[in-house]
């Protein structure tokens, strides 16, 4: 928690001395219009995560089950972490530095450095640095998705809607289906009586995830853009 406030001040700090502007830029206002983003994004990203297992476990013959040491407390706690972590992400790719950039440099090169500094830094968190190929394919799966929570940013002058689509994806696969790096969480998988073959696993593991629903994101906030855009105008002053 500590980190993110000292995030948080950092951020302040940096709009300050290159547009002159506050933290309140990155659209934490009006509140009621920020928490309908944030929950839609929310809801949005986690019917799709849920969709997407829901498909491999019927593939698969397999059944979900409640951990049996899941407990009200551990839950919150499970919760805590992800929005944790979620918002560390979102502070640094979808916050000040994407402001800062959109208004310098301009919309279309703002995102996409957004978007390349997303992939490159999974390549650390993956622990997939020195691997080529797997290199590759973390930075394509995750800067896909980090230009298109990014576009979401630059569409509704908010951080709310990135960070209900980023926490919605997270908690669902993370904790609500224990595919996170902490382990079994709230639901558990019963053994798979099928396996999959290595073309639907490729579908399922990775163009879903990685393709279908950066997709189906990007056409939702075209879809919903008047609920969605903020009405609210930027001024960019590149140079």
């Amino acid at each position: 928690m500590l980190g993110i406030v000292v995030q948080i001040i950092i951020s302040w700090i940096l709009i300050y001395v290159f547009t002159k502007k506050n933290l309140f830029v990155l659209g934490f206002t009006p509140v009621r219009k920020r928490l309908f983003q944030f929950i839609i994004g929310f809801i949005f990203t986690g019917v799709l995560c849920a969709f997407i297992q829901i498909i491999d476990s019927t593939l698969t013959n397999a059944q979900w089950e409640l951990n049996p040491n899941a407990t009200f407390v551990g839950i919150v706690n499970f919760l805590w972490w992800n929005i944790k972590s979620v918002v560390f992400e979102e502070l640094i790719f979808r916050g000040a530095l994407l402001y800062i950039a959109i208004q310098k440099l301009g919309a279309r090169i703002g995102i996409f450095l957004s978007a390349i500094s997303f992939g490159i830094y999974h390549w650390f968190s993956y622990g997939v640095l020195g691997d080529v190929v797997s290199m590759t394919v973390v930075f394509i799966m995750t800067a896909i998705t980090g230009l298109v929570w990014a576009l979401a940013f630059l569409k509704t002058k908010s951080i709310a809607l990135p960070i209900g689509l980023h926490l919605g994806w997270n908690f669902t696969y993370n904790s609500i289906f224990s595919k996170g790096p902490l382990g079994e969480q709230i639901l558990v998988k019963g053994n798979e009586n099928i396996q999959l073959m290595d073309e639907l696993n490729f579908l399922i593991n990775f163009l879903l995830p990685n393709l279908a629903v950066p997709l189906l994101t990007y056409i939702f906030i075209k879809f919903f853009h008047s609920k969605l855009y903020s009405k609210d105008q930027w001024v960019e002053t590149k140079g």
